[in-house]
This record gives structure tokens, C-alpha cells and sequence, in this order.
């Protein structure tokens, strides 16, 4: 009898954890950008390895509603992250198609009303439509929820045609729009290409690596998005389609809470693949954001001026160089007169020593302010 076994319980903790903490790395610049497709995508991921970790803690070994009230934030939140995804690719998508389309002589610098409106575009898209499949999922939602030993809660829908409808379709064709948005760009691209580098260097925010680094991102999206929620739906549907009856009898008996062991659902290959799946992908997103943005030139630069702005804080003054100040010649005469660079054979040549002030410059924020330092010069050099 098929039995699956999968990973040791403590794996998918460790990966979705720091899956959360490196999707949001590249965070503070993408949003300083106003790159909100890009942000929102990074947000949704991260937010969404937090529940799946918090879940493998607290269901781990066991099948006990510990909390309804959050299951049901958790659940709903998966719902929207069901959408989300493919939404924040036709995001980037689009903005990438359109900045590919530029005219010669158009520009890409903005007014305000306009970047507002385009800003007020891409979160309906990100934010709007995955809240929307949140309040449509409810219409076919069967009961409450069911909570899966070492998984945590689930969302669950009841599929009916309206089901299909509402909530299995929409990631398809939002990925088929994203699919045409990404194709077009790329010819745009090609065909403009002999002024495609001065639109992009009209763009601050932009530049030709990160648009290419988007740009297979987003690709890359939409290669798995496609293929997953086709597989979704007919794995869902190949156990039969129910008829829609009513709105009572799809919700009759609605507060009812599905308890699966893992002695159950661990049996049922379909069901051990599609509840991995469902958890999974998220972590798989954190990493892959974190690699098309964790390392470029713009990370290394933002890495570097937030190790800067934490030793400024902690009184380091790692990193930054002192100055020096070139003595004159009336200063050395005035420390000669003063007796303060005495003669000193060594070796048979004659050599003197200087004081030299050392400057720390302010923003090191020592509180000492100049240093002496003895240098042995000879007395050829000081003529």
C-alpha cells in the first residue's frame, strides 16, 4: 500500500523561515523604487512562508483545533495567495511591456497624477484581485476548514461548476493575460532595441540588468503558474463535479472542521501531493526571488550602506580610513625650536621624529579628535 513518508518534519520549518526572512531582503529597495509589483510579490511570499511555517509548528504530530481564529486568517490567506501570484506576474508583466513600448521621444519621466495612477493600477491588480478570490472562494466554500497532521489548516472549497468558475479558472487566465503581456514585451524588446538602453537610462529607477532580471522572473512565474493550476483543476475535478444545488446546501453544516491524521492523507497519494504542493510553492517563490535580486550590484550596494548605517549606530568605526594631515614647514621648524623632534642616530644615518596630528573625520563619530602619532624622518627630508 502506497505510504508516504516525505521529508523529516523539521526540514520544512528551517526552509520556510529563512525563506521568509530572504524574500524580504531585497524589500526596502524594490519599495524606495515604488516597484510595486515586484514588492507586493515579495510581501505576499513572505507573509505566506510565515502562516505555513507557524502551521508545521503547532500541527506537528497532531490534528487538535488549537486556534480557530487563526486558521481562519491562515486559510483565507492561502485562498488569496492562490491568485496572488499569478497576479504580481501580469503586474511586472505589464509594467515591463510598457516601458518596452516607450516611444522615442516620450519618455518614461512621469507627473505625479500619473504615477499615482499607475501606482493605484498595479495594487488593484496585486492586492485587489487576490482579496476578490478571498470573497468569491467563500460562495463555494463547503465548510469551515480541515487541519492536516504536520500541515496545518487548509482551505476548502466544494467543487461544483461555480467552483470552477470562481476559483480554479481565475489563476489560468490571469496567467494566459501575463503570458501575452511577457511575449509581447519580449518582441517590443527586440524590435526597439537600438534606443531600448536610452529609455531605460531615462529611467532612475530602472536599469538594463533589472529589467532582465524581472523579466525572467516573471517568466519563470508564468511557466510554473500555467502548469500548476491546469493540474490543480483536474485533479480536483477528476474525483467528480458536484451539482450546484443552492447557496444553503453548499453551506450546510458550514461549521464543521476536517480532522485528517497523517495515518490518512499520507495513503492517499493525489491528497500527499496536493497539500506538499500547496505549501511548498511558497518557499520555492522566497528562494527564487532572493536569487534574481539577492545578488546583483544594486543588493551589494544597499548590503553595504546597512552595514555602514549599523557600525555608525554601535560606535564602529570599521571601514572608514583617517586622514592626514601633511606637516608644514613653519610647523616642523616650531617643533624643532621647541625641542620636540630630537636628533637620533641609528645606523650611522640621521634620522628625526615629527608629531603628526591625525584627523578622524566626523562621520566616524569618535569622540577623540586627534591623535599623535610618532614618524621617523630623516633629515633630507625635511629641508
Amino acid at each position: 500500500m502506497y505510504f508516504y513518508k516525505g521529508p523529516p518534519n523539521w526540514v520544512f520549518p528551517v526552509f520556510s523561515f529563512l525563506g521568509m526572512v530572504l524574500a524580504l531582503v531585497p524589500l526596502p529597495w524594490h519599495l524606495k523604487a515604488l516597484n510595486v509589483g515586484t514588492s507586493m510579490c515579495m510581501l505576499w511570499v513572505a507573509l505566506g512562508c510565515l502562516v505555513f511555517f507557524v502551521d508545521s509548528i503547532v500541527w506537528r504530530g497532531n490534528v487538535i483545533d488549537w486556534s480557530p481564529t487563526w486558521c481562519d486568517i491562515s486559510t483565507h490567506y492561502a485562498t488569496g495567495f492562490n491568485l496572488a501570484a499569478p497576479a504580481t506576474s501580469l503586474c511586472i508583466n505589464r509594467r515591463l511591456y510598457l516601458i518596452a513600448t516607450t516611444r522615442r521621444g516620450g519618455g518614461v519621466t512621469k507627473t505625479r497624477a500619473e504615477r499615482r495612477r499607475e501606482i493605484i493600477t498595479d495594487l488593484a491588480i496585486t492586492l485587489g484581485l487576490p482579496i476578490l478570490q478571498i470573497a468569491l472562494q467563500y460562495i463555494v466554500q463547503g465548510h469551515r476548514y480541515d487541519i492536516f497532521e504536520d500541515i496545518g489548516c487548509l482551505s476548502e472549497t466544494y467543487t461544483t461548476p461555480v467552483a470552477i468558475a470562481l476559483f480554479y479558472v481565475p489563476p489560468i487566465l490571469c496567467g494566459c493575460v501575463s503570458g501575452v503581456y511577457c511575449i509581447r514585451s519580449i518582441y517590443a524588446f527586440y524590435k526597439a532595441r537600438a534606443y531600448f538602453k536610452e529609455v531605460l537610462s531615462m529611467n532612475s529607477d530602472l536599469n538594463l540588468n533589472t529589467y532582465f532580471r524581472l523579466m525572467v522572473l516573471a517568466s519563470m512565474d508564468l511557466l510554473c503558474t500555467i502548469p500548476i493550476a491546469s493540474w490543480a483543476l483536474h485533479a480536483n475535478i477528476s474525483g467528480g463535479i458536484s451539482p450546484w444545488i443552492s447557496w444553503a446546501d453548499t453551506h450546510s453544516n458550514f461549521s464543521r472542521v476536517g480532522q485528517f491524521p497523517g495515518a490518512v492523507w499520507r495513503t492517499d497519494r493525489q491528497a500527499a501531493l496536493a497539500v506538499e504542493e500547496s505549501r511548498w510553492i511558497g518557499v520555492a517563490c522566497a528562494y527564487l526571488i532572493f536569487f534574481f535580486f539577492g545578488f546583483g550590484e544594486e543588493a551589494k550596494k544597499n548590503y553595504l550602506a546597512a552595514y555602514t548605517a549599523v557600525a555608525r549606530r554601535v560606535g564602529y568605526a570599521g571601514g572608514v580610513l583617517p586622514t592626514f594631515s601633511k606637516p608644514t614647514a613653519s610647523s616642523l621648524k616650531f617643533a624643532e625650536s621647541e625641542g620636540a623632534i630630537p636628533e637620533d642616530e641609528d645606523d650611522g644615518a640621521s634620522s628625526r621624529r615629527i608629531s603628526v596630528q591625525i584627523q578622524i573625520p566626523p562621520s566616524a563619530q569618535v569622540k577623540a579628535t586627534a591623535l599623535v602619532l610618532e614618524v621617523p624622518v630623516s633629515a633630507t627630508q625635511m629641508v
